[in-house]
């Protein structure tokens, strides 16, 4: 499959090509989750599918990177990675404990579905709820019999571990007790700002949370044998400034409901909405800037430029006069890619509701 370069032939392929086949692995899943035996288990897995869909459905077009034979692999892997960090968070969210120790060892499954050959573990230890039917057990195998089959992986494993690491990390911090969340973030940032001048604690933080750095990694890892150069570039222009991105507009939609249930939300740390949108300008420049240098970098631009329309496109901005406002003046230095985008999604956004529920 050619890479897409243009708005018009991205939006094709992803309407075209990925997004019935994501759905049509998600259904799989969900067919798994419904026979769990635990009620509060099964619950958060169907949640997290429902709720969360557009997480594997943007992901997903990582998949176009792959050749016509891996792309249902680089897809199965990309699903099942996705679907794990959405149903943790879900178990994190919603449940009665804030035990660093519980929400380490559910994170777990992560690591060790980018470590093929590591066994499973229990990773409800430190729960009441435990039966799942092996539902955990079988996303994070699926991962690792995938990313076997990628003749590059091992050449870019350990850069996904590291963008994993991080991600693990801020799960574990922004879920303990409220009182030890920012203390916990703030000094996580200590530790690495040095190498970070440009970039507060927040948006450090902001950027750990997001998986795109690992697909484009397992996208290119399934292509071809990567020199190490070539996979820590692609992991240095996705971490930190293409990621921030993606998880400061996906705060930045959540700001209100954030607020109203008293949850710390990265984007309400800034002194007002201008400063704000300045410096998600400052990171989209800068993802700009780092993605040119790879290989594909119109592709690479263009998901940049679509992050904007995926968030942006959201009912929750539409509804709401003061964030629409701001949604478009993102838009603005998007430029008429993102523009593009936004118009497609959010028409995308209200037919699905008929196709896919």
């Amino acid at each position: 499959m050619n890479v897409p370069a243009t708005p018009w032939t991205m939006m094709y392929s992803i309407y075209r090509e990925i997004i019935p086949e994501v759905h049509r692995l998600l259904g799989q899943w969900r067919e798994k989750a419904e026979q769990i035996p635990n009620p509060e288990l099964r619950r958060q897995a169907l949640i997290s599918i429902e709720n969360k869909a557009f997480h594997c459905e943007g992901g997903g077009v990582y998949a176009m990177f792959a050749p016509e034979s891996r792309r249902e692999n680089v897809l199965q892997f990309i699903i099942a990675y996705q679907t794990i960090c959405d149903y943790l968070d879900g178990l994190c969210d919603w449940s009665e404990s804030q035990n660093p120790d519980d929400f380490h060892m559910l994170h777990k499954a992560l690591k060790h579905a980018l470590a093929p050959g590591h066994e499973v573990e229990n990773y409800y230890f430190y729960r009441e709820d435990q039966d799942d039917a092996g539902y955990l057990k079988d996303l994070v195998e699926t991962c690792q019999s995938f990313l076997v089959t990628f003749p590059g992986f091992w050449n870019v494993q350990k850069y996904m571990e590291e963008l994993s690491h991080h991600y693990r990390t801020l799960q574990v911090h922004k879920h303990v007790k409220k009182e030890e969340r920012v203390p916990r973030l703030t000094a996580w940032f200590d530790e690495v700002k040095e190498e970070f001048p440009d970039i507060r604690w927040y948006e450090f933080n902001a950027c750990t949370g997001s998986t795109l750095g690992i697909f484009a990694l397992g996208a290119y890892a399934a292509r071809s044998h990567l020199a190490d150069v070539q996979a820590r570039s692609i992991k240095s222009a996705y971490f930190p400034y293409v990621q921030g991105v993606h998880i400061l507009l996906d705060y930045f939609i959540d700001q209100q409901e954030d607020i109203a249930d008293d949850e710390l939300n990265f984007c309400a740390q800034y002194d007002d909405e201008q400063e704000m949108v300045e410096r998600v300008r400052y990171f989209k420049k800068e993802a700009e800037r780092k993605v040119r240098k790879l290989p594909d970098a119109r592709f690479h631009s263009l998901i940049v430029k679509g992050l904007f329309a995926i968030y942006l496109a959201d009912e929750k901005v539409q509804t709401e006069p003061s964030m629409k406002k701001t949604a478009k003046q993102f838009i603005r230095f998007g430029g008429l890619p993102a523009a593009f985008f936004y118009i497609n999604t959010w028409v995308y956004r209200r037919s699905s509701k008929s196709i896919y529920g």
